[in-house]
């Protein structure tokens, strides 16, 4: 469990930022500040103040002018599939299947997977 509160709530460009960022960490500042010119148009001063907002959310963090994350981007997946399954599904991992496999028929090989993950969680 972590020490700190992580903020996952994440508007679309700045997943698009934090997507830069895992895709190129450990990342200079510099190069960052260059990359989000060239992906996403903005300026130095928006990429570092959406760094920062990013940094207050723990989610990364910048150390010597060197970005990294300190959530993973599946941990970060993780986390925000278990807040929609708290929020929508009262938690339950049931309901969330059983809603999501009304509209999508499961596989073989996606019933074999959810068998095998059922089977090392028992006990």
């Amino acid at each position: 469990m972590r020490d700190e509160k992580v903020d996952i709530n994440l508007g679309e460009i700045e997943e698009k930022f934090a997507n830069i960022i895992w895709d190129n960490e450990p990342v200079p500042s510099g190069k960052l500040v260059k990359l989000a010119e060239a992906e996403l148009s903005w300026k130095k001063s928006t990429t570092y103040t959406v760094l920062r907002i990013l940094c207050n959310r723990n989610l990364f963090q910048n150390v010597n002018c060197v970005v990294t994350s300190k959530v993973s981007r599946e941990e970060f997946k993780s986390l925000r599939s278990e807040q929609f399954v708290n929020e929508t599904f009262e938690g339950s991992l049931p309901q969330f299947l059983t809603a999501f496999s009304r509209q999508k028929k499961l596989s073989e090989e996606e019933i074999a997977a959810l068998q095998r993950f059922i089977d090392e969680n028992r006990g």
